[in-house]
């Protein structure tokens, strides 16, 4: 009875979740745009799903944001759309693979150090990780599928400039606002979520 509990809390706040991300894909919550670069912040909710839900929560979670960001592709984003009009299946995997991986991972991470340090600690690293593993999957795919186009060589004349202006820019701001804002949230799930302080409770009272 109380794993059926467990479960279904686990449902309903990845639902809350997906519906968040949904939310922020098609407004302005979701992108900063910098011409036609995007900045998203959609990975905060991915990571606060893989630390409270769990390596597959996370994988979901990141789905449905690589979705929403391939539709975005039908003339919401100026990027995702030129890239649609050079291959929309190049740009599905793009935007879907790196995502669905970055929600993994992170989760992953979550689980590993949250059995050697405190939860507190592993929330930071997972949270810390969803960014870096979204900005450095999504470019590499990037790079791997269009790197040869003409549109992502007029980012600059060198694929340094690209890393620059794709990296430098992205990475910076999204590792720092989800690692602060995805550890705070996270952590406060994850002590309050229900059932967690019951197995706390019975692993204390077992040992």
């Amino acid at each position: 009875m109380k794993n059926n509990s467990v479960n279904v809390g686990k449902m309903v706040q990845l639902a809350i979740l997906v519906a968040i991300i949904v939310i922020m894909a098609y407004t302005p919550l979701g992108f900063l745009m910098i011409g036609p670069v995007s900045i998203t912040f959609m990975m905060i909710p991915v990571a606060i799903a893989a630390i409270v839900i769990g390596p597959v929560g996370g994988a979901i979670a990141g789905a449905v944001f690589g979705l929403s960001a391939f539709l975005r592709g039908f003339g919401l984003s100026p990027f995702a759309t030129a890239l649609m009009n050079i291959n929309p299946v190049f740009t599905f995997i793009l935007m879907v693979i790196p995502r669905v991986l970055a929600g993994l991972i992170p989760g992953l991470i979550y689980v590993a150090v949250s059995k050697r340090k405190s939860k507190t600690a592993a929330a930071m690293a997972a949270s810390l990780a969803a960014p870096i593993c979204n900005t450095v999957l999504f470019v590499s795919t990037l790079f791997f599928l269009f790197g040869t186009t003409d549109y992502i060589r007029g980012f600059g004349d060198s694929a340094w400039a690209i890393i620059v202006t794709l990296v430098g820019i992205n990475g910076l701001v999204e590792a720092g606002v989800g690692f602060v804002t995805g550890s705070a949230v996270s952590r406060t799930l994850v002590h309050f979520f229900p059932g967690r302080a019951r197995n706390r409770a019975a692993e204390h009272n077992a040992g």
